[in-house]
């Protein structure tokens, strides 16, 4: 059969379960794909040697009676996320040769349900950049232009789920590095609430913002990855019980933030809260007067845990070590070459506002207008469903655009909000804007992923 590869994970799941097809079927038209498509997209860093062997165990887990809609799909995994006895890099030379000794708690979750992986993907180094052209092996370009950026820092799980190289992909998200490739290449993108999925065996980049999420070509695909992955683990602190939160009722409300900027996505915005007007909702305006705080709280605190979670890195203890004349000198060598230019500038501008003087003045002030946000979306949240925006303000850009990393810090606007206050959200295609995807985002209150998944499936045609 052809076109297996263009499936959705439901539709293959149903033709696997109904003997129509086999897991090797699925392996082999990825892998058609990835052979054909890869070289010119660089969206897999490594394609695993042991695919196929992967389906046909997934085959015979099916013959003996097991069933799961995981079972026997191929799916994607962002270099950043650990598989026993697989590299995992953060497409960074200095981690380039490293070896996971164990499976992160999301690999494992995936393994017991019998997903293949077919590889790991391109993503900025160290999950540090919003493109993936930060990526020590170079850039992935996007599907739909390659001349464009695929988004980051997520951005080959992304793409690899637009080119049908995979049928379902693993991200992470920092800053939107789930949803702002999903938006650029027109697939649908999860961050699930802060803690409900295990970060253990993800290599950190900012701890207090980091979240593993789905990267899916339909709401109801990323709701399976998510129902797999997600819950309370041992091995992370951080990590919450999903039954903490309370249970939200139905309000058919959605909430539009006062004074947010033009963009080129706003006309499809304004089209897509008409639709669900016609499906029964209320639009309300809704004010968050410390959102435009956010883009500066969100990049003094990514910097300052960037500082500190990369500082292990110093070719003695861990990755790349270059020797010198010094040690001084091995340090030096060590992290100027195993690092790149944007992980470089995050470190010393982390450094700077961690320093005696500066802390208070910058650290402090960040840390005080993130728990002002928190609260004002959390009284937002009393009165609506979610908060609707765009995800990204505008198409992915041409590769080399944006030399000046500022501009592309402000690209982050929509996105950073979310990871700042530790609430879910999600990425939905929405449409074309000068022929290239975009997407619509939906943010909910804390612990209600069912609010996102309801009206991301009322925007895609999904409900039932």
């Amino acid at each position: 059969m052809s076109n297996l590869n263009e499936l959705s994970i439901q539709e293959a799941a149903a033709k696997l379960q109904a003997g129509d097809i086999t897991a090797v079927d699925l392996a082999r038209a990825c892998l058609a794909e990835i052979e054909k498509r890869n070289k010119d997209l660089n969206v897999y860093l490594e394609v695993f040697n042991d695919v196929e062997e992967q389906a046909r165990m997934a085959d015979e887990r099916r013959k003996a009676g097991e069933s799961h809609p995981l079972l026997g799909i191929p799916l994607a995994i962002k270099d950043n996320i650990l598989i026993k006895g697989k590299r995992a890099s953060a497409s960074s030379r200095m981690l380039e040769n490293y070896v996971a000794t164990y499976d992160a708690t999301v690999i494992k979750k995936l393994k017991e349900a019998g997903a293949v992986f077919l590889g790991r993907t391109n993503m900025d180094e160290f999950a540090l950049g919003g493109s993936t052209e930060n990526s020590a092996f170079g850039p992935t370009k996007n599907p739909h232009d390659e001349s464009r950026v695929a988004g980051g820092t997520s951005g080959g799980s992304a793409a690899a789920v637009a080119a049908h190289m995979a049928l379902g992909a693993l991200g992470t998200d920092t800053g939107g590095s789930v949803r702002n490739p999903a938006s650029f290449c027109g697939v649908v993108g999860l961050k699930p609430t802060y803690g409900s999925v295990s970060r253990f065996g993800v290599i950190a980049a900012v701890s207090s913002f980091d979240q593993v999420g789905p990267i899916a070509k339909t709401v109801e695909d990323a709701e399976i990855i998510l129902s797999t992955i997600q819950g309370k683990d041992q091995f992370d602190s951080t990590s919450i019980d999903g039954n903490l939160y309370p249970k939200h009722s139905e309000k058919k409300v959605i909430g539009v933030v006062e004074g947010l900027a033009e963009s080129k996505v706003s006309e499809i915005e304004n089209a897509k809260r008409k639709e669900l007007e016609a499906q029964g909702y209320t639009v309300k305006s809704i004010s968050l007067p410390s959102l435009k705080f956010a883009l500066a709280t969100y990049y003094i605190t990514n910097f300052a845990e960037v500082s500190s979670n990369l500082s292990r890195f110093d070719g003695v203890r861990y990755g790349l070590a270059l020797k010198g004349d010094s040690l001084a000198e091995d340090y030096a060598k060590s992290r100027a070459e195993g690092f790149g230019p944007e992980t470089r500038r995050r470190i010393l501008l982390g450094t700077y506002v961690l320093s005696a003087g500066y802390y208070d003045a910058y650290y402090g002030k960040a840390g005080l207008a993130r728990e002002q946000l928190r609260k004002e979306f959390e009284t937002a949240f009393e009165d609506v469903d979610v908060i609707m925006t765009p995800t990204m303000p505008d198409v992915a850009w041409k590769i080399g655009e944006k030399e000046d990393p500022l501009s592309a810090y402000l690209a982050d606007i929509f996105t950073v909000p979310a990871n700042l206050t530790g609430n879910p959200a999600i990425s939905i295609p929405a449409g074309l804007v000068d022929g290239l995807p975009v997407g619509i985002q939906l943010t909910a209150a804390h612990g209600d992923e069912a609010a996102l998944l309801r009206v991301g499936k009322a925007l895609l045609g999904e409900s039932k």
